[in-house]
């Protein structure tokens, strides 16, 4: 097995393992939704009624915040199958620069990508050269 396809493969490894913890981070707002949901539906009991919308909103905030990590998640995901798979080079490129604006674990691992991508031994693997 050459260094490059070795490499690779740990890539698409860390990969999964970073969706995974994205996915779980993204879970985090939870917390806000259900929060938001009860001042909406006065489940605290005598709300003030000028509370509702500020939980509505709370509510759907924390939502957004689930449904794009979940989204990120699942992107970064492809981005390691397509890595073990060594095929769309460019998305596995473009999901490396995007991964280097979450920090710690994102930054080394798509730095470590962009390294590994930007050889031309491995262009050729994904068949571009």
């Amino acid at each position: 097995m050459s260094q490059d396809t070795e490499q690779l493969k740990l890539l698409s490894i860390f990969h999964y393992v970073a969706a995974g913890m994205a996915a779980l981070v993204a879970c985090i707002p939870f917390l806000h939704f259900f929060m938001g949901i009860a001042l909406a539906t006065g489940a605290f009991g005598d709300t003030d009624p000028e509370a509702r919308p500020v939980g509505i909103v709370m509510a759907l905030v924390a939502l957004c915040f689930i449904v794009l990590g979940w989204v990120f998640a699942a992107l970064v995901a492809v981005a390691g199958r397509n890595l073990s798979r060594r095929t769309n080079y460019t998305y596995c490129l473009v999901m490396a620069g995007v991964e280097c604006i979450f920090m710690p674990v994102g930054t080394v691992l798509g730095v470590f990508t962009i390294i590994v991508l930007v050889r031309d031994s491995v262009k050729e693997m994904f068949g571009k050269g």
